[in-house]
């Protein structure tokens, strides 16, 4: 998936408008510039894409914890966004902090999409790379995941946003 489909189908499934959008970059500590904000949630097939880069993605994902969880005083947003590449277990789990899951919750988001996964499976995703239940999170499940979210926070079919 691309930074730009995750960012996409996220805003589409906790349904954040414009404006939001941009208070939550704030909330990162993050000015975004108006050609940021305009290729963000371009398809690949539009005009004019380009993938946004995975700082935006973090400093999204921090705005929106800071914004559901409230923002840590102890220091500045910026300091929590990591600087190599940013991973499908990354994004899991840091929606899953901005959005206060279990794994009981996340089970049944992906059961939502038609998948069914195991707390053991669940937890693999949340470990250190260097663990040796580690497990990658791929594309699939992570789509998955954001389908189900969809459904289970907009009331709709698991079906792919437009």
């Amino acid at each position: 998936m691309t930074n730009n489909d995750v960012l996409r189908r996220l805003r589409f499934a906790l349904d954040i408008p414009d404006r939001k959008v941009i208070d939550l970059f704030k909330l990162a500590d993050y000015d975004i510039r108006k050609e940021e904000f305009d290729i963000l949630f371009m398809k690949e097939s539009d005009e004019g894409f380009v993938e946004c880069d995975d700082s935006l993605v973090e400093f999204f994902l921090q705005g929106l914890i800071a914004d559901r969880r409230g923002k840590r005083e102890d220091a500045p947003a910026q300091a929590y966004v990591r600087r190599g590449r940013l991973s499908n277990n990354d994004i899991l789990k840091q929606l899953r902090i901005a959005l206060e899951l279990r794994d009981e919750d996340i089970a049944d988001i992906m059961k939502l999409s038609g998948v069914s996964v195991s707390k053991s499976e669940i937890g693999a995703l949340f470990r250190k790379k260097d663990h040796a239940n580690f497990r990658p999170c791929g594309d699939q499940f992570l789509r998955n995941f954001l389908n189900g979210l969809t459904a289970r926070r907009r009331g709709l079919s698991a079906a792919q946003p437009s």
